[in-house]
Protein backbone atom coordinates (compact mmCIF):
# COMPACT_ATOMS: atom_id res chain seq x y z
CA UNK A 1 0.00 0.00 0.00
CA UNK A 2 1.46 3.34 -1.07
CA UNK A 3 0.66 6.40 1.05
CA UNK A 4 1.04 9.95 -0.23
CA UNK A 5 1.11 13.30 1.62
CA UNK A 6 0.23 16.41 -0.36
CA UNK A 7 -0.61 20.04 0.26
CA UNK A 8 -1.80 22.71 -2.17
CA UNK A 9 -1.53 20.19 -5.01
CA UNK A 10 2.15 19.40 -4.33
CA UNK A 11 3.28 15.90 -3.31
CA UNK A 12 5.48 16.17 -0.22
CA UNK A 13 5.97 12.48 0.56
CA UNK A 14 5.19 9.10 -0.97
CA UNK A 15 6.01 5.73 0.57
CA UNK A 16 4.98 2.10 0.85
CA UNK A 17 6.77 1.92 4.22
CA UNK A 18 4.86 4.18 6.61
CA UNK A 19 4.39 3.42 10.30
CA UNK A 20 0.99 4.33 11.75
CA UNK A 21 0.95 5.62 15.33
CA UNK A 22 -2.16 7.19 16.85
CA UNK A 23 -3.73 7.39 13.38
CA UNK A 24 -0.81 9.29 11.82
CA UNK A 25 1.35 7.93 9.02
CA UNK A 26 5.05 8.45 9.72
CA UNK A 27 7.03 8.52 6.47
CA UNK A 28 10.70 7.50 6.23
CA UNK A 29 12.76 10.69 5.85
CA UNK A 30 14.18 9.29 2.59
CA UNK A 31 10.66 9.29 1.11
CA UNK A 32 9.96 12.95 1.97
CA UNK A 33 10.88 15.82 -0.36
CA UNK A 34 13.01 17.66 2.22
CA UNK A 35 13.48 20.60 -0.20
CA UNK A 36 9.84 21.53 0.58
CA UNK A 37 10.36 21.62 4.35
CA UNK A 38 11.85 24.42 6.44
CA UNK A 39 13.11 23.97 10.00
CA UNK A 40 10.92 25.38 12.75
CA UNK A 41 11.85 26.30 16.32
CA UNK A 42 8.62 24.71 17.59
CA UNK A 43 8.78 21.68 19.86
CA UNK A 44 6.17 19.81 21.88
CA UNK A 45 6.45 16.99 24.39
CA UNK A 46 4.53 13.72 24.34
CA UNK A 47 4.74 11.71 27.57
CA UNK A 48 5.40 8.40 25.81
CA UNK A 49 7.04 9.45 22.50
CA UNK A 50 9.32 12.24 23.69
CA UNK A 51 10.04 15.68 22.22
CA UNK A 52 8.65 16.41 18.78
CA UNK A 53 10.36 18.89 16.47
CA UNK A 54 8.57 20.60 13.58
CA UNK A 55 9.02 21.62 9.97
CA UNK A 56 6.98 24.14 8.01
CA UNK A 57 6.00 23.33 4.45
CA UNK A 58 7.36 26.04 2.16
CA UNK A 59 6.14 26.03 -1.43
CA UNK A 60 7.45 29.53 -2.15
CA UNK A 61 4.06 31.04 -2.83
CA UNK A 62 2.46 29.29 0.15
CA UNK A 63 3.65 28.30 3.62
CA UNK A 64 2.05 25.95 6.16
CA UNK A 65 3.73 26.60 9.52
CA UNK A 66 4.59 23.59 11.68
CA UNK A 67 2.69 21.19 9.41
CA UNK A 68 5.17 18.32 9.79
CA UNK A 69 6.74 16.80 12.88
CA UNK A 70 9.30 14.21 13.83
CA UNK A 71 10.99 12.72 16.88
CA UNK A 72 14.79 12.85 16.48
CA UNK A 73 15.32 10.95 19.72
CA UNK A 74 12.08 9.15 20.63
CA UNK A 75 11.59 7.31 23.88
CA UNK A 76 12.08 3.51 23.64
CA UNK A 77 8.33 2.84 23.32
CA UNK A 78 8.25 4.95 20.14
CA UNK A 79 11.55 3.95 18.56
CA UNK A 80 9.72 2.74 15.42
CA UNK A 81 9.14 6.39 14.41
CA UNK A 82 12.79 7.43 14.62
CA UNK A 83 13.86 9.17 11.36
CA UNK A 84 10.22 9.41 10.23
CA UNK A 85 8.05 12.45 9.53
CA UNK A 86 4.28 12.88 9.96
CA UNK A 87 1.95 15.61 8.69
CA UNK A 88 -1.16 17.54 9.74
CA UNK A 89 -2.68 21.05 9.39
CA UNK A 90 -4.45 20.49 6.09
CA UNK A 91 -1.95 18.09 4.55
CA UNK A 92 -3.81 15.31 2.79
CA UNK A 93 -2.47 11.87 3.68
CA UNK A 94 -4.09 9.10 1.67
CA UNK A 95 -3.58 5.76 -0.01
CA UNK A 96 -2.95 6.07 -3.74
Amino acid sequence: MTIEASWNGKVIARSDDTVVVEGNHYFPRADVDMALLADSATTTVCPWKGTAHYFSIDLGEARNADAAWYYPDPKPAADEIRDRIAFWKGVTVAEI
